[in-house]
């Protein structure tokens, strides 16, 4: 595994590394009743009984599974399914009422804010809360090279088949003393409408923008390569094809011994895409709070020494008022366990990155706001 990941698994022994991840707190069953409850168990609160329904992000399948199991474990009156459908999929169902909550890895546009108050009742509309964080990592799969570094500009011309050979002269500029097969490279993307893309490309555009002509966004707008369809779907691809590169979060990396390309900045060196890089990227995030609606933006052209700059945040997508009455008790007390200290502390285990402390506090208090 190339250095990016192997740092993670040294340092955090993450679960995805071959360690057994043991949820922390115990869990006792207080017992379900028709119409609900709200006792607390092993520290967590839970709300009246329900089923809940949720999709969107696969970005955060990995961290809702862990929040999920510990959750319902506590909880079992609550039934929560999440379905990584991805960002744009997920934000789809819930603008039409289908879901309790989204994830998504691109905020809400202001068209779709609009669209919300068809379904937030009580002249509500959707708002993002940040919940966690990650470094989206380049994954490779090059006979005999165990570690590769790549800068914005090459990734571009990669990734819009300007460059087609690994053994091209800017990718030998950029990994002195590595010899390159003179393998076709094979990309990968993905297929259904995506925040991961939107990130990656965002980062493209913002830091090489002659060498990547396109606007960000959800749908893939490079020229040639492959598609697959979720993060778990495309790491399997670049697992399974020689020459393949693609994106995907950190830990379908980990989880698929996939290694993983190094960035170059500008740094003092070429950085790794590790929860401690991304966490230091993340947390110079500039964040925008407007009645509850929480977002951050990334600098994508940070040069600081060992900050990973190809970073996204998924947000929960909920209504600020008219949720429904169904299921909002228990999906705000869901909200209100994965956005505690508690939720919050495994993650790095998961491969997530730490989102900043003011920024998670602000989540909690406007989840407690919600009525």
């Amino acid at each position: 595994m190339a250095i990016g990941a192997a740092a993670v698994c040294g340092a955090l022994v993450l679960a995805g590394c071959g360690a057994k991840h043991k949820p922390s707190g115990s869990a006792s069953r207080p017992p379900a009743s028709p119409s609900g409850y709200t006792a607390k168990a092993g520290g967590i609160a839970c709300g009246k009984a329900a089923s809940l329904l949720a999709s969107g992000s696969t970005a955060q399948q990995y961290a809702m599974r862990f929040w999920i199991k510990n959750y319902t474990q506590a909880c079992p009156g609550i039934r929560i399914t999440y379905n990584g459908t991805g960002s744009g999929a997920g934000q789809t169902e819930f603008l039409h009422g289908r879901t309790a909550f989204a994830g998504s890895d691109s905020a809400l546009s202001p068209a779709q804010v609009t669209q919300s108050k068809n379904v937030c009742k009580s002249g509500g509309n959707a708002i993002d809360l940040p919940m966690v964080g990650g470094p989206i990592a380049v994954g490779y799969n090059v006979q005999g090279v165990t570690k590769l570094v790549l800068d914005a500009p090459t990734l571009a011309k990669i990734f819009d088949s300007q460059i087609t050979s690994w053994d091209d002269p800017a990718i030998a500029k950029l990994n002195p003393g590595t010899t390159f097969p003179k393998t076709p490279i094979q990309t990968f993307h993905r297929s259904d409408a995506s925040g991961t893309t939107d990130n990656f490309t965002t980062y493209l555009s913002t830091t090489a923008s002659s060498a990547w002509p396109y606007a960000h966004g959800k749908q893939w707008s490079g020229k040639g390569g492959q598609s697959a369809a979720g993060s778990s779907g495309l790491a399997a691809k670049v697992k399974q094809t020689a020459g393949a590169i693609g994106y995907f979060e950190l830990p379908y990396a980990i989880n698929n011994t996939i290694p993983t390309a190094s960035i170059a900045t500008g740094a003092p060196s070429p950085v790794d895409p590790n929860v401690i890089n991304a966490s230091k990227a993340i947390a110079g995030a500039k964040t925008a709070d407007t009645a509850g609606d929480i977002r951050l933006t990334i600098d994508y052209t940070t040069k600081a020494a060992d900050a990973y700059p190809i970073d996204m945040v998924t947000y929960e997508v909920v209504c600020n008022k008219g949720n429904k009455p169904a299921t909002w008790p228990a999906t705000k007390a869901f909200l209100d366990y994965i956005a505690s200290e508690k939720g919050q502390q495994d993650l790095s285990f998961q491969g997530y990155a730490t989102l900043p402390a003011s920024v998670i506090s602000q989540v909690r208090t406007t989840v407690k706001s919600i009525p």
